[in-house]
């Protein structure tokens, strides 16, 4: 039986201890407090708080939740409001939380109505301070709301015009707050599809004072018809939670009517109902709870290639799959496997993933999968300016992720029994190691340096030291910088030929890649020029321990911190103001 094989059957028995970190389940925290959720929803009417109440009675299946509608008269203990919120206050002090945390169901944190609630809070007695969560807008998933909205219409957006309505302000101040909210979201669709321009309107209430209301009102709805007058199509897109007591007696509905005249598109669905709020209800949550050991998922994603190649990442997490939740999402980042592999997770209850880029380098594939997982609100660099950014994830999940084998403190270890299968007389010795290498010369030097690193490192391992322990990457998926790269190598070989045997050692996964297809096309041959161990990392009960090591780490971080990711809301998936 293969070495590494037996390894691997007795790494599955003691992965964890080998690691040198604790088991799963003493991340599991303990605690007397006890975290619960009160939904704060605007008072929309009948029909608009049936759509309200469908979406709280899903999110307290799985989460302890009390509801509470507020309007634009709640001002405090005593007001009209002030009941429903006492009530839900109650409601789960009685099922034994001792931990408030309030959900704002409103798109902006200046909205009017969510003002007063957030100053109103402390006067509820609660035995702790309630805690307001973020608002909507904050969450990319209220920017995909808005991308849906718009895809279901737009034909031709170089030719189009999209407007985007909001509601709700009492004065100035309200007006600029919830403008700025609302033009991260049109920002980030424009990602996505190209407008020629884009509009924001706000409409104020029916409550603000009487001569400011009417002058800004009448001037958004000057914007909507100066618009509709351009050349071009014209798209309003009612984004807000606004009033709906029946079909007909409804904001939307009654915009909609007061500019059927007009030549304009106009989208009749509001933020709600939409699949993503139930979502951002839940993720919200989640950054506020630790989750129990069954709750904790984990995503692994390496480069994947042909069935032998993905055979041997297989053996590798094999000892694993006993202990974690394990879904796979083979290839380059590619967002609909990466869903895919997150919605299995989630199907099963699981609330925080651990995303693991199984790659040589922590930072390749980072910026690509950070952006999908929404842990980054920067999209990837476009390589073709027609170039759409990738799809982000649709999660309640909260994701950590790490990558980065060939900075582990292991490979040098597998480098010296990879080495030790070809060498029988070191001295007289030239080790290569070779790997893939980068297009972007600071990434491919990057690498290199890594590598050294190994080189160093491998030579401190052996007992007779090499003659010498080079490095070199072929650059293989770009031509322009491979020829030179490749000849590079050649150099190489040639000159420590002259010395003694020289010995190649494939720096990568699995395989040795087109190495010898490389040095052929320059006239090398294989056993004559050179000897290659084309076996690469894997599969190796060491690489195994990354992942197990790296898998732990990220459990406690999640386990020792209430707030794990609380503390990061401003800029982990979150939507940014613009200054």
């Amino acid at each position: 039986m293969n070495i590494n094989r037996i390894y691997l059957i007795f790494f599955s028995l003691l992965v964890m201890v080998s690691a040198g970190v604790p088991p799963v389940h003493s991340s599991e925290k303990s605690s007397e407090n006890k975290v619960g959720f009160m939904v704060v929803a605007p008072d929309r009417g009948f029909m608009g708080n049936q759509e309200i109440l469908e979406i709280y009675q899903e999110f307290k299946k799985d989460y302890p939740a009390s509801l509470s509608l507020v309007g634009r008269n709640d001002n405090g203990t005593g007001s009209p409001y002030s009941a429903y919120l006492q009530k839900s206050v109650q409601s789960l002090q009685e099922s034994g939380v001792t931990d408030i945390v309030a959900l704002p169901l409103f798109l902006s944190q200046d909205d009017p109505v969510l003002r007063k609630v957030a100053a109103n809070l402390p006067a509820y007695h609660a035995r702790e301070q309630i805690r307001l969560a973020p608002p909507m807008s904050e969450s990319y998933l209220s920017a995909q709301v808005l991308l849906d909205r718009v895809k279901t219409v737009s034909q031709n957006p170089a030719e189009e015009h999209l407007v985007v309505l909001g509601i709700g302000a009492m004065e100035a101040a309200d007006e600029e707050g919830i403008r700025s909210d609302i033009a991260p979201l049109i920002d980030y669709v424009k990602q996505y599809i190209p407008f020629h321009n884009t509009e924001v309107g706000i409409y104020f209430d029916r409550n603000a004072e009487t001569s400011l209301k009417e002058a800004k009102n009448q001037g958004v709805d000057d914007l909507i018809i100066r618009t509709a007058a351009k050349k071009g199509r014209t798209i309003v897109v009612p984004f807000y939670i606004g009033p709906r007591f029946d079909n007909r007696m409804s904001m939307t509905n009654w915009l909609s009517r007061k500019f059927s005249e007009y030549d304009l598109t106009f989208v009749k669905e509001e933020i709600i109902p939409h699949p993503n709020v139930l979502l951002w209800l839940k993720k919200t949550a989640n950054h506020y709870l630790v989750p129990k050991p069954d709750q904790v998922g984990v995503i692994i994603m390496p480069h994947g290639s042909t069935q032998p190649y993905n055979d041997v990442v297989e053996e590798i997490i094999a000892p694993l799959k006993s202990r974690y939740r394990i879904e796979m999402a083979y290839g380059m980042g590619d967002p609909f496997l990466i869903q895919q592999a997150v919605t299995r997770l989630e199907t099963e209850g699981v609330r925080r993933i651990i995303f693991v880029r199984m790659y040589s380098l922590e930072d390749q594939m980072k910026g690509l999968t950070d952006y999908i997982l929404g842990l980054s609100k920067t999209a990837p660099t476009k390589r073709n300016p027609k170039d759409t950014p990738p799809t982000q994830v649709r999660s309640a999940a909260l994701f950590s992720a790490f990558g980065g084998y060939e900075e582990g403190p292991d490979i040098p270890q597998v480098l010296h029994e990879r080495v030790l299968e070809l060498s029988r007389n070191p001295s007289r010795e030239t080790v290569i190691l070779v790997a893939h290498g980068s297009g972007s010369d600071e990434a491919d030097a990057r690498w290199l340096e890594v590598m050294d690193g190994h080189a160093s490192r491998l030579q401190k391992l052996v007992k007779f030291k090499f003659q010498d322990i080079q490095t070199a990457t072929v650059r293989e998926d770009w031509p322009e910088k491979r020829e030179a790269a490749v000849n590079r190598l050649k150099e190489m070989i040639e000159k420590a030929k002259k010395k003694g045997r020289v010995l190649l050692i494939s720096n990568r996964l699995h395989g040795a890649g087109p190495y010898e297809r490389f040095l052929n096309e320059v006239g090398l041959e294989k056993d004559r020029d050179y000897e290659m161990n084309s076996q690469g990392f894997a599969p190796h009960p060491l690489m195994t321990r990354w992942l197990a090591s790296g898998i732990e780490q990220a459990i406690r971080s999640i386990s020792q911190n209430e707030d794990w990711m609380v503390s990061a809301q401003q800029t982990n998936g979150m939507i940014s103001k613009q200054q």
